[in-house]
């Protein structure tokens, strides 16, 4: 009976160390007063992501540094895999773009915040909104479109 324990126990640990090692790491900069920011890396969680959470109260030198023009910025920015994911982006088109590595792009934004994207629930509103990619140049492109 010892035996039949132990061995159960040991598989549990094993598949959730093997869960967590497929995780899709990075780190969220965001505001500390922020609520639909946590409602975000929630949602994130939720699909496969574990996010460092580094609370800043002036995100600009950090949007600058990793690209962020103002035109598509938002409430918070994440760097995962050395890219750079700003806003209310969705994690199947997080996924998809680190699955695609398209070249020459560094990023994507949900410019602003609209409702309906994630962490932005309420209710049953859904505005429309554009995912865009961007380059280093600034120069950006629409990755996907939802509530069209």
């Amino acid at each position: 009976m010892k035996r039949h324990v132990f061995f159960a126990i040991t598989l549990l640990t094993a598949s959730h160390v093997a869960l967590a090692s497929d995780m899709i790491r990075g780190t969220n900069y965001q505001s500390p007063y922020c609520g639909c920011c946590k409602d975000w890396v929630k949602h994130m969680e939720e699909n496969g992501f574990k996010l460092d959470i580094e609370y800043q109260q002036d995100l600009t030198p950090t949007k600058t540094k990793l690209g962020i023009r103002p035109a598509y910025a938002s409430c918070h920015t994440a760097e995962i895999q050395g890219y750079t994911f700003e806003g209310h982006v969705p994690a199947e088109e997080i996924k998809r773009f680190l699955a695609e590595k398209p070249a020459n792009l560094i990023g994507l934004a949900t410019p602003g915040m609209p409702m309906g994207s994630p962490g932005m629930e309420y209710n049953d509103q859904k505005d429309p909104y554009n995912v865009v990619a961007f380059d280093k140049d600034g120069n950006t492109q629409v990755w996907s479109r939802h509530h069209q």
